[in-house]
């Protein structure tokens, strides 16, 4: 696992972490952490590294985003595991490209593992006007 604490102003570096660990292999990474932690920032700062021109939100009301046809944006915190997997979201994984999974819980990421795909989990947490991102790849 890797750590960083930093501010905003410093995100480059976890960004410039994500990339070299993704390497352009297809990805699942897994985003936890609390309302207005960063997760969606951290997700708009890694399509502004790859100078992608995309506008990144959170998809928390569309449930999925796509950015310049390779990165997929998820935000399932209105939904159960259950209710993703009935709406057929499981099945976007076998897409080629990142997939950046807002409120992933321990059970999506084990039936991502189970199913052999590359699995990062990024943890934020708030330390007043700084993040610690811990990364487990």
């Amino acid at each position: 696992m890797k750590e960083f604490e930093l501010d905003l102003t410093q995100l480059d570096k976890v960004t410039k972490y994500l990339i070299e660990l993704i390497n352009n292999k297809d990805t699942v990474v897994i985003l936890r952490g609390d309302l207005a932690s960063g997760k969606t920032t951290l997700v708009k700062n890694f399509v502004k590294a790859l100078n992608l021109e995309d506008l990144v939100t959170s998809p928390t009301f569309s449930l999925q985003a796509v950015y310049s046809d390779k990165i997929y944006h998820y935000d399932v915190y209105n939904k159960t595991l259950g209710e993703f997997i009935s709406l057929g979201m499981l099945e976007e994984f076998e897409k080629e490209g990142i997939h950046f999974v807002e409120w992933g819980d321990a059970e999506l990421e084990k039936i991502l593992k189970d199913y052999g795909y590359k699995v990062i989990i990024v943890e934020i947490e708030k330390c007043e006007d700084k993040r610690l991102y811990k990364i487990n790849a």
